[in-house]
């Protein structure tokens, strides 16, 4: 029997546009219809206080396991059922704080990502729909490799099943990692901030070495994700065929901004981390190398970030929730407001257009056919304020109340 849910304003982000007092019809899972409210006998959940908007997407979290002050030691110094149990924690925040589609983009012990999505599917724990990567395919002492140990110390198996120095070898690690269950392909394509000697702003692999990865992931009917914070790493990548470029924190100059716009590749930069780390300063604990790569990329970020969008990129929402504690994905979206996205605009990059760039016609707008994934927040009638969706009263996942 169809449940029906009375919302007082819905969010049309495909259209940009707030229809009043509407009716949310769900069957199994799936919106049936929405359309205006008529009195009717039957029984409903009553939203009429309430703006609805899709549940909200976020391309770019690690839900595995926890940072100890920016090291990845502890996924070595712990066991993998640490690492799956903190996930299980991650999930449920990240879902009651609105989330309720991830992209999970890798994590050091490989395939944990795929257990928790597999977990969350089956009903064993909550947390959001979970798109993942089984790991990383890096270069070896790369942005994907725990580097912050002495080089005697030799990484058990499970840690370096992407390590990838050929073409050949990255078409090797994308197989591995898709016939273990991976949903897409995360290759890191230059330095990373958090892996210590690597520089951001290096490329690590050949435009050759990422169009292997890209080939390769077609064949299986998958696509890449490109982490890269330098301009010379984000070309390489792009050019090659990625879906989404994510970071891009130091990306500058024409011809990368060219680039995206000519293969349609989807951007997704990771602002707020940048800022929250900036801001928890000494008292932070992370190492100092980590906050000086970071402070450089403080303002750099912010006008790429602002130059995507007077460019026209397609812009869509990740955070790298692990750096910052799960559950604070929207804080990003004060960032998306303050380079001139509109409401409407930084909704749409966390909904419909992160959906479109996962290629999925099932999740990030209220309409028929797709889950019933949306939330509501009390009192609010516009998107006008993004801040509102920092504070989600009611969470809904597949036509049920997440409690």
């Amino acid at each position: 029997m169809p449940t029906i849910y009375r919302a007082g304003t819905v969010a049309d982000v495909r259209n940009r546009t707030l229809l009043a007092d509407q009716a949310i019809v769900v069957d199994e899972q799936r919106i049936v219809s929405v359309e205006p409210w008529r009195a009717t006998q039957a029984s409903y959940t009553d939203l009429s206080d309430c703006l609805v908007a899709p549940g909200l997407i976020d391309l770019h979290t690690h839900l595995i396991g926890d940072l100890d002050h920016g090291s990845n030691t502890p996924f070595l110094t712990k066991s993998a059922a640490w690492a799956a149990l903190a996930g299980v924690k991650n999930a449920a925040a990240t879902l009651r704080a609105g989330f309720t589609t991830v992209r999970d983009l890798g994590t050091f012990r490989a395939f944990i990502d795929c257990d928790l999505r597999d977990a969350i599917n089956d009903g064993t724990v909550i947390g959001p729909r979970m798109f993942t990567t089984g790991g990383f395919v890096t270069t070896s002492t790369g942005g994907g490799e725990i580097t912050d140990l002495a080089l005697d110390i030799e990484l058990p198996p499970e840690f370096r099943v992407g390590v990838a120095d050929s073409a050949d070898e990255v078409r090797r690690a994308v197989r591995t990692f898709i016939h273990g269950g991976a949903d897409l392909i995360k290759i890191i394509a230059t330095g990373a901030g958090f892996a210590a000697g690597t520089v951001p702003g290096a490329a690590e692999y050949s435009e050759d070495e990422i169009r292997a990865a890209v080939t390769e992931a077609a064949n299986y009917g998958k696509y890449v994700a490109a982490h890269a914070h330098g301009t010379e790493g984000a070309l390489r990548a792009v050019r090659a065929g990625v879906r989404t470029l994510d970071h891009g924190s130091y990306i500058e100059g024409d011809e990368i901004f060219d680039a995206l716009l000519a293969h349609d590749t989807y951007y997704v930069p990771t602002t707020y981390l940048i800022h929250w780390l900036d801001a928890q300063g000494s008292s932070s604990g992370f190492p100092e190398e980590a906050r000086r790569k970071v402070r450089a990329a403080v303002d750099l970020s912010m006008d790429a970030l602002g130059e995507a969008v007077r460019r026209g990129v397609k812009i869509a929402y990740g955070t790298d929730a692990i750096i910052f504690p799960h559950g604070s994905n929207a804080l990003q979206m004060l960032d998306f407001e303050a380079v001139g996205m509109n409401g409407f605009d930084v909704l749409a990059s966390a909904t419909i257009n992160s959906a479109e760039a996962l290629g999925s016609a099932d999740v990030g707008a209220l309409e028929p056919g797709r889950f019933a994934d949306f939330v509501a927040i009390r009192g609010a009638k516009s998107v006008d304020d993004i801040r509102v969706f920092q504070q989600i009263d009611l969470v809904v996942k597949g036509g049920e109340m997440v409690v």
